[in-house]
Parts: C-alpha cells; sequence; structure tokens
C-alpha cells in the first residue's frame, strides 16, 4: 500500500496539472458515474493529502476522495486522451489551459495540507487515470472533516500536531511498532517507515508506547517529518544517512521494486550496515516487521 509520501507526491501532481482549470471527470469503468458527473467540468480549486487519504477539491461541488489501497494507482499522460484502458474508475482530463488560449498567466491555487500555493506548471491538454482504488466517492466538506477527525496527525502537514501522537502513545501498552501503524496515532506512516525510523533511532519494535520516553517520541517524530519528505521530493522512499550509501560503503546499491537504499526493509537475513549482524523479520501488526536486535536492543 502507497504510504503517505506517495498521497502528498499526487496532491502536488495533480494540483501542478489541473489546479485552475476546468477539467472533465469521467468514470469509464462506471463505479464512480453518478459523482464524477457532478463535477464533470468544473474547476479544479485545491487538493489536499492526510495520512493515505487524497482529496481533490472542486469548489462548492465538493472533494473527490480517494484512498489507493493496495491497488490503486494513478497514471498521467499528455496530450488528448486515448481510449480507457482497463478498469478505468475515474479520468481527468484538461484542454488547453487558460494561459494558452488567452496568453494569461494560470490562477494560483493552493494545497490544503499547508504546502502553499502552486501554480499549474503544465499548460498544454492532459489527462490523468485513476484505476483499482479502495475508495473514490464525492464528499462534503463535512464528510471530509469527519474523514480527517479520523485520524492521527500526518507528519507532513504542517498543521500536524506531534503532541497529539505522543498523547496516546505514551498511555499504550501496545508495541510502539504496531501503534506507528495506526492510522488513527500517526496517518500517513505504512511498513517501509515504520521499520527506518525505528532503526535510525535505535528503538526496539517491540517497546510499548508507554516505555518511550518524551525525548525520544520527539526525536521519532522529527526523522518521519525529515524522512518523509525527503520521500515527496523524490517520490521514492530513501532512508540511509550518507555514510551508509552503496557509494560511501562500496557496496551494491539494492536492488528492489519498491526502489530506495534503506537499512532493514526486506533485508531480513543480510547483514546490517551498520553492525553486521543478521536483519530479523517477524509478523507484527499484520505486516512483516524488519528490525536489526542488536542496534535495537531491548
Amino acid at each position: 500500500m502507497p504510504e503517505g509520501h506517495t498521497i502528498h507526491r499526487l496532491a502536488e501532481d495533480v494540483l501542478g496539472r489541473f489546479g485552475g482549470r476546468a477539467v472533465r471527470t469521467a468514470s469509464p469503468q462506471g463505479k464512480f458515474a453518478g459523482g464524477a458527473a457532478l463535477v464533470d467540468g468544473r474547476v479544479l480549486t485545491d487538493t489536499d493529502a492526510h495520512g493515505k487519504h487524497l482529496f481533490l477539491g472542486f469548489g462548492g461541488a465538493g472533494w473527490v476522495h480517494v484512498h489507493l489501497g493496495l491497488y490503486g494507482k494513478f497514471t498521467f499522460g499528455e496530450g488528448p486522451p486515448p481510449a480507457p484502458v482497463g478498469q478505468v474508475r475515474l479520468r481527468l482530463a484538461a484542454g488547453e489551459a487558460p494561459a494558452d488560449v488567452a496568453g494569461e498567466a494560470l490562477p494560483e491555487v493552493s494545497r490544503r495540507d499547508g504546502a502553499g500555493p502552486v501554480v499549474s506548471a503544465v499548460t498544454g491538454a492532459v489527462y490523468a487515470d485513476l484505476r483499482g482504488p479502495t475508495r473514490c466517492e464525492l464528499i462534503t466538506e463535512d464528510e471530509k472533516q469527519a474523514v480527517e477527525g479520523r485520524l492521527g496527525p500526518d507528519p507532513l502537514r504542517k498543521d500536524a500536531d506531534a503532541g497529539a501522537a505522543w498523547s496516546r502513545v505514551s498511555r499504550s501498552r501496545t508495541t510502539v511498532a504496531a501503534l506507528l501503524m495506526d492510522q488513527k496515532v500517526v496517518a500517513g506512516v505504512g511498513n517501509v517507515y515504520r521499520a527506518e525510523v525505528l532503526f535510525r533511532q535505535g528503538i526496539d519494535p517491540y517497546r510499548p508506547g508507554s516505555g518511550l520516553s518524551r525525548d525520544e517520541w520527539d526525536g521519532l517524530w522529527a526523522d518521519l517529518v525529515e524522512l518523509m519528505r525527503e520521500g515527496v521530493r523524490n517520490n521514492r522512499i530513501d532512508t540511509v544517512r550518507p555514510q551508509h550509501t552503496p557509494e560511501a560503503m562500496g557496496r551494491a546499491p539494492r536492488v528492489d521494486d519498491h526502489g530506495g537504499e534503506v537499512y532493514v526493509y526486506r533485508r531480513a537475513g543480510r547483514p546490517c550496515h551498520i553492525c553486521g549482524g543478521e536483519v530479523r523479520t517477524a509478523g507484527l501488526a499484520a505486516r512483516n516487521l524488519f528490525w536489526c536486535p542488536r542496534c535495537q536492543p531491548a
């Protein structure tokens, strides 16, 4: 399942292509036909991301709420959209932008997550197809707030309150590894960031949340903010520090479908980059956990 940095990057990419433009919306698959018809031809005014939830704003018409789940994926293209291929739940399309037609600057639009204003960088015809999401629905502003109200703070949002997450973590006997995957505690963290931030902070994943000090939590949160911002910027997850890159260590780069250089994620049975000990794996919170017992002592 895509982690939070992917959703924030999507919010940025959609706004950069469609922001301030009248967007034709359709559901070739048919499952979102009613919602697509209600926003068809309206201007995309803003986008928002909270954890693993993406929101596309169409002014007074409401928000298209998307949760990619395990199989959802957006693909982007330029030029007139071709005939849809496969099960396209939602298609967004825009023709020539106002700047091309009238020689005027495109209107400035903003992301609600606090990332600041974005001016559309693409002025020609563009389209985007969404396939296989767990959720794609048209919701009101109140319904959007209700979704966000069920989520914990998102490290990528400027309005995130690390103290709110700490309040829940510090009172819980649940393992910190499980708490990090609980979207009601921290929104947007997935299996990769969970494993990597705990390793980087030297925290045993089986330690209960109540066993963390406030300083440890603050260090963990700050590291999540830094790593996830890099994930948005690079559109992939890299967690190794400069002294542990393949070039610095004289080792072969990681080969994995997920890409990026990591310390422990999907490296079970291999030597730790730091201590040389064996990286371990076990099931926790319905996902495979990865950690180094030497670097993250109990």
